[in-house]
This record gives structure tokens, sequence and C-alpha cells, in this order.
């Protein structure tokens, strides 16, 4: 996003036709401003460990399992500088400039900020054929009481009410009795909703998609939650189903379990390609 919006002042960028996002970084939670100060003990040798959020074995062929602090600090320091932008672009009346957005994002997401897509992003465009995509929790579950609230309620809080500028699309369970999901739809500057089947369906023991699922079908040998074994990596990260006595592991269950493909790639593939090929 950023790239685009540094097109719109420098012409030796090439200007892109149409921008698709999947779980853009537009905004970080608040508390990784204060990053670089939980960083600073770290400047004695006995506190070096400070210098990280989070220290964990490397079994992840293709990206790190530890996490430091300036990385956080460094994601705060680059959204508030796109947030500025995007804002500076909007009181000119320049983002009128922009291609149409289509955008793809979990309405749960533990590492970016669902919310700031919307304030920060999808608030300040101008009904140019800009469209946001997410994805619901699985309302099919029977999790009960060991779901947070904010899960329950997150649609209705980061969601203004409608008519709104830009196109949105909730994928979501026919009903709270039904695996399946549908797409619902209010058109920008409409009202109503429309109802499409998908003729897909939440897997019964995956509550919600996170921040990593979007990208990754369901049959990637590494992320899948049914690994093609035609393509295998050693290891299938999405299909561990692991069980014991706690307190026997080094890593969190949380960072094994977190889902990590999406139940419902082809969609998103038809629908990329849809937007790719419109014109």
């Amino acid at each position: 996003m950023m790239y685009v919006l540094d097109a719109m002042e420098d012409e030796q960028l090439t200007r892109p036709e149409r921008i698709v996002l999947i779980s853009p970084m537009i905004g970080v939670t608040a508390f990784a401003r204060f990053a670089g100060l939980a960083g600073l003990p770290a400047i004695f040798p006995a506190f070096a460990k400070a210098s990280w959020l989070s220290v964990l074995p490397e079994f992840n062929p293709f990206k790190y399992n530890s996490f430091p602090i300036n990385g956080a600090r460094q994601s705060h320091l680059l959204t508030a500088a796109l947030q500025q932008k995007i804002a500076a672009r909007a009181s000119d009346n320049r983002l009128a400039e922009l291609p149409p957005i289509i955008t793809f994002q979990s309405v749960m997401d533990f590492t970016v900020s669902t919310r700031a897509i919307v304030t920060a992003l999808y608030a300040h465009l101008p009904a140019n054929g800009s469209e946001l995509v997410l994805f619901d929790v699985n309302r099919n579950t029977k999790f009960g009481p060991l779901l947070s609230s904010a899960s329950d309620t997150m649609l209705t809080r980061i969601l203004p009410d409608p008519p709104r500028r830009f196109r949105t699309t909730i994928i979501t369970n026919a009903s709270p009795d039904s695996p399946d999901v549908v797409e619902r739809v209010v058109e920008a500057g409409a009202a109503t909703e429309s109802v499409r089947d998908l003729e897909l369906s939440y897997p019964i023991d995956v509550y919600s998609l996170s921040h990593v699922a979007i990208p990754f079908p369901t049959t990637d040998s590494l992320y899948g939650l049914h690994p093609d074994p035609a393509d295998d990596f050693g290891i299938n990260l999405g299909a561990l189903a692991a069980r014991g006595e706690r307190g026997a592991l080094i890593v969190s269950m949380d960072s094994l379990l977190r889902m990590s493909s999406n139940p419902f790639f082809p969609y998103l593939i038809g629908r990329i390609e849809e937007k790719l090929m419109s014109d």
C-alpha cells in the first residue's frame, strides 16, 4: 500500500491498475509503540533476552518463529507512517487517483488490526469500486464459552452501518446450525444484503481463520490442514493435532494449533482472477 501511495508522487514508479491486499498491515496494536522501551534492558548483557518478544525453536523452514522487539517497533513506525500518508492524500482529495482495492482479511487476526483496515484505509476511500472481503468466525462450532465475547461481535464493531462507499463481502455460515458458508454482500451505496451459497464449508474443528491462513490452500504440504503427500517438506505444521501433558512442550499450543491454511482458498483465487480479468 505504501508503494501505491509513493507512486502517486513519483512518476518513475509504475502505477498499478488493481490492488489486491491479503491480511494487510495497515495498523497494529497500540502497545507496539512501546516495544522499544520494553527492549531497553537488553543493553546490559544479563538482560539480552529483553530484546526479543519470543525466543522459540526454529522448526519452520520458511520463516522465523522467534520475534525481536525491533520487529514490533518497526511495524508500529511503518503503519504510523502509512496511516499518516493515507490521511494526507485523503485531505488533498488525491485518493480518487487510487485504483480499485480488494482486501481479503480474517475477522480474527492476532498479528494486524482488522479494525485499522476499515478505519485507516477504507473509511478514506472514494467510491471507486473497492471491496472488503471478511472471513467471519465459524459460528457452527460448539466451543461455546471457550470463545471470547469479542469474536462474536467483532463484525458489528468494526464495520460502519451501510450505506458504505465500498462493497462489503462477508464469508460466514449460512446459519449457526450449518457448517456451510455463504457470501453476504452489501454493494457500495446500498443498504440491502444479497446472499450466495458458495458450496464450501467450515471444518468442524476450526473456529476461525488467522492472519497467516488466508493465502494457503488446505493441500499445502507445510501449512495445509490436509497436506499433499506428493510435496513433502518433512513436517506438516498445518495438520498437527498434538496431545499430551501440559508443560511438557517448550512452545505454546497456540503456535502449533494456529490455523495456517484457508478452506475457502478456491473462493479467494476465483475472486482475485475475477478482479484481474475484469478490465
